[in-house]
């Protein structure tokens, strides 16, 4: 299976989590990878430690798309583009193996097919606006990294 349709598969349960408990979502598990049919046990193992993994830093990945998102809460967001924001946010902040371009496309095509007409629009809003803080971030520490080293040889010569 491509990472493409692991991708789609992670959305979707990343969004079936908006309709069911922590206990119940167990057992939707089990049901969801049932459905599936012939699946490798390799590609059924890679969705479910990246749903975890999603899973584990929503509340940092929610601070983001708050912080993100002027006038759109995650509250007020339509659950197919909340999935698809989490899901990218999560590859953009912590999955090295996903470049940043790559994650913010992947969710705007997941809003486009499965959102509403301006979900494409406004995913990839706000995760261009993240993406752009992330980049500020990164040249500024670089920046830090260059003065703290110039520093660091005017003391030493």
């Amino acid at each position: 299976m491509r990472r493409r349709e692991q991708r789609e598969h992670v959305f979707k349960l990343m969004f079936m989590t908006e309709f069911n408990s922590e206990e119940e979502m167990t057992e939707q598990l089990s049901l969801y990878f049932e459905g599936l049919g012939e699946l490798s046990e390799q590609d059924q193992e890679y969705m479910k430690k990246k749903y975890a993994h999603v899973k584990e830093h929503l509340e940092e990945i929610d601070a983001l798309l708050n912080g993100a998102s002027h006038g759109w809460k995650t509250k007020r967001m339509s659950r197919v583009d909340l999935a698809a924001l989490r899901l990218a946010v999560y590859e953009m902040e912590y999955d090295e193996d996903v470049p940043t371009g790559v994650a913010i496309n992947e969710a705007v095509e997941l809003a486009k097919r499965f959102g509403g007409d301006a979900s494409g629009s406004f995913v990839n809003g706000v995760l261009g606006k993240i993406a752009s803080e992330k980049e500020e971030k990164t040249e500024e520490n670089a920046a830090d990294t260059e003065k703290k080293a110039a520093e660091v040889s005017e003391q030493n010569a």
